[in-house]
């Protein structure tokens, strides 16, 4: 008995780290939950499609308000004209809160969001990269919040001198144990990286928790390492510029133009761009995907 219970408490963590994941990427409609979790793969604990009505269900349950973080992003700064530059400016305090408190969200959930990420389909964003960089392979790769090492061990298998960084020390641990590669632990506020180090630099949903004020230094931090005419993969839950916190994580959903203009400034060159999941509507591809190139 107290075995089942740990299994349903732990499916039921998993799940809410599922629904925050999706509400992060702008999906607040329980149709649109479950639209999304049958587009992934995610089912029932019976192994079922999910309905909005099954979703409502779930986010009403005692199990599941129990291990919400709870709320919508509470404070939003909205670019306007010049992205850099938010109404609302976070000072040095601040911004190592919002770090502290995002960094611990990922090592409280480590396993749950290594259990709900494991098996979803990125292919069409490792091709995205590869496909960019110029050269013969193996390159050198850096994969900036590789989380518990999934896309490390990917790029590792193809024979590319993968190195991954993270702020959270659960999920390095994890992804230096899963992928045998070089893992940083490393706050994308307090990054040091070797210039002209990398061929790639593949950021998937890591970027989109970088306060925007900051984002111009550290796309430039990027780009320093990058060689040169080196590609920058990124992709992030897709909005109308909003900027705050998401439960206990700080989140930016920005639109196309908004992080056309911020590459650019830094000296990147657009090789592409796209949104996904493919094969949906586009109202309901939450995620925007960018390529660029080191001008």
């Amino acid at each position: 008995m107290a075995q089942r219970r740990q299994e349903i408490e732990a499916f039921v963590r998993h799940l809410v780290a599922e629904v925050e994941a999706a509400e992060a990427a702008g999906m607040t409609a329980p149709q649109a939950i479950a639209d999304h979790f049958n587009a992934t793969g995610v089912t029932t604990r019976k192994g079922r499609r999910w309905t909005g009505a099954t979703v409502a269900k779930f986010l009403s349950s005692p199990g599941a308000k129990r291990y919400r973080s709870g709320g919508k992003a509470v404070r939003t700064v909205k670019p306007k004209g010049n992205p850099d530059k938010p109404s609302n400016a976070l000072d040095k305090a601040q911004l190592r809160r919002i770090s502290e408190i995002t960094i611990g969200h990922y090592d409280r959930t480590a396993e749950d969001y290594r259990d709900g990420t494991r098996n979803h389909d990125v292919s069409q964003n490792y091709e995205a990269l590869l496909e960019a960089i110029e050269g013969e392979p193996p390159y050198a790769i850096l994969d900036l919040g590789c989380g518990p090492g999934r896309d490390l061990r990917y790029f590792r298998s193809l024979g590319h001198d993968a190195t991954g960084l993270d702020g959270s020390m659960e999920l390095v641990s994890m992804a230096r144990r899963y992928s045998g590669c070089d893992v940083l632990h490393q706050d994308f506020l307090a990054m040091k990286l070797p210039a002209s180090r990398f061929d790639g630099v593949f950021a998937n949903a890591a970027l989109f928790h970088v306060p925007s004020q900051e984002l111009p230094r550290v796309l430039g931090e990027l780009r320093a390492a990058l060689k040169p005419r080196g590609v920058l993969f990124c992709s992030n839950p897709r909005g109308r510029n909003e900027e705050g916190w998401s439960g206990d994580r700080y989140s930016c959903f920005f639109d196309l133009r908004t992080w056309r203009a911020l590459a650019r400034d830094v000296g990147f060159l657009e090789v592409t761009h796209y949104y996904r999941p493919p094969g949906l509507p586009r109202d309901e591809q939450m995620w925007l995907a960018t390529v660029w190139r080191k001008g």
